[in-house]
C-alpha cells in the first residue's frame, strides 16, 4: 500500500519507475542503515565467501525495495511533470 506525497518516504521518481532519494527523516534512516549494512556484510563477508555476500546483498535490497513500496509513493512510469 502507498502512500500518500505529503506522508511518503520516498517519493516517485520524475523520470523513469521507482522512487528517489528520501523525502523525510525516516527514509534517510532506512537508507543509512541499508548502507552500513551493506559495509558491514562487505567487510565480513567479502574475505572467506563472496558468494554469500551477493546474496545477502540481494536479500537486503529486497528488503530495501519492500520498505520503498510500503512506504514511498506509487511507483509507475513517469515522464516528467503532469501539466
Amino acid at each position: 500500500m502507498s502512500l500518500p506525497k505529503e506522508q511518503a518516504w520516498f517519493p516517485a521518481k520524475r523520470y523513469g519507475w521507482g522512487w528517489g532519494i528520501p523525502s523525510r527523516w525516516q527514509g534517510w534512516v532506512v537508507m543509512i542503515a541499508w548502507l552500513l549494512a551493506l559495509i558491514g556484510g562487505a567487510t565480513a563477508l567479502t574475505a572467506n565467501h563472496p558468494d554469500w555476500f551477493v546474496a545477502y546483498a540481494f536479500a537486503i535490497s529486497g528488503v530495501l525495495v519492500a520498505i520503498c513500496y510500503r512506504k514511498g509513493e506509487s511507483p509507475s512510469w513517469r515522464w516528467g511533470d503532469k501539466e
